[in-house]
This record gives C-alpha cells, structure tokens and sequence, in this order.
C-alpha cells in the first residue's frame, strides 16, 4: 500500500506538485513550471517508493484547464504505470473531464484514453485504430473523481466513478509485462489534484 508520502520527496518531470486542500479533501496539485508549456506527453510528479508490476491503483483525481490555456485544453490528467528510472517510457491511463458532459457526441466518446510513452501518443492511436483505446465515462471538471486501474501481465482496465465494470480495457500494452513506478500526470494547460493514492500488488 502506497499513499503520496512527503511532497518534498515527490520527483518530478516537466511539471511542479505542491501539497493543496481542493474541494474540502487535502491532495497534490499537479501543474506545469511558470513559463513553460509544451505539448509533451511526459508530465509527471513519480511517487517515491511506488513500482508496480501487476496489481491495483487507486485514487481520487480531478482536473480541469489551467487559466490561459489554449481553446484545445481539456483539463487532461491520470494515473502513468511502469514507469522507467528516467521517466523515459510509461503506460498511463487518463481523462478528459471537460468532454464528460460535452454536448458533441464525439468529443464524449474521447472522455478516457489510454497512451504509451514515447511511441504511442494518443493522436497516434487515435489515428491507427480509431475508438480502441478511448471510451466515454461520466465527469465534471474539477470536481473529483475516483479512478481505479488494475493491471495484469499485459492487460490494463480503467474503472472510472467507482463502476463495478471497467470503462476502458486495454488488451495490448504497448511496453508488454514490464515493472515500474507509479506517477501522477498531467497534459498541457492543465491543474491536476489527486488524493488517496493507493497502490497494492
């Protein structure tokens, strides 16, 4: 069992976390360094201590687009899994709060995703197979909401609001039965809060 453990101690890459009370719940704020922005999909605040191989992550998130962020943003935020020492590959699991309740039947369709860092970004996916590796959940942004991830072998399911079903079932994860740390992540323009951080194996 994994919770975030001293902020000080949070390791971070392209992003900066700082310990926050949001919406009465007290968790890390996740969000890009003053001055920089950048459409990378290597955002992450890795947790000390956290590795996985197979097992269970669970935590309470919540996103939304940061102030002054392009039209484009959807408060993009989620959990990275397998993460390599130098935060150079990672599978993660994300969503996209703002498009939870969109009135664009397609833009819903895009609430959850799946990406492989660095040789599967999502408009790569997206493109080669489109709908496989997205799925709609109900959100709000910024409003928190409870993510599980379960992962075995090469297979990773994404429970969103506390289903009893997965929303998203990924069958073929891109760096196959690896091991790594666990990370909170971001996308661009956005302010990412997690709470309740729970990794077993």
């Amino acid at each position: 069992m994994t919770s975030f453990g001293n902020i000080t101690d949070i390791r971070v890459h392209n992003v900066q976390a700082v310990a926050v009370r949001h919406d009465g719940i007290d968790g890390v704020l996740v969000t890009e360094p003053p001055g920089q922005s950048n459409d990378g999909e290597d955002k992450l605040a890795v947790i000390p201590g956290a590795r996985l191989h197979n097992g269970v992550i669970e935590a309470d998130i919540a996103g939304r687009p940061s102030e002054g962020a392009q039209e484009q943003a959807r408060g993009f935020v989620g959990i990275a899994f397998r993460v390599a020492a130098d935060a150079g590959m990672f599978e993660c699991l994300y969503i996209r709060p703002t498009n939870g309740r969109a009135g664009d039947q397609l833009r819903r369709n895009h609430s959850t995703q799946y990406i492989s860092f660095p040789d599967h970004p999502w408009h790569k996916l997206r493109e080669e197979t489109p709908g496989k590796y997205e799925a709609y959940a109900d959100m709000v942004p910024g409003q928190w909401t409870k993510l599980k991830i379960t992962v075995e072998g090469d297979v990773a399911r994404l429970f969103v609001g506390g289903a009893e079903h997965p929303t998203l079932i990924v069958n073929d994860l891109k760096h196959g039965d690896t091991e790594g740390g666990v990370a909170l992540w971001i996308g661009p323009g956005t302010e990412g809060f997690f709470a309740n951080l729970r990794v077993s194996e």
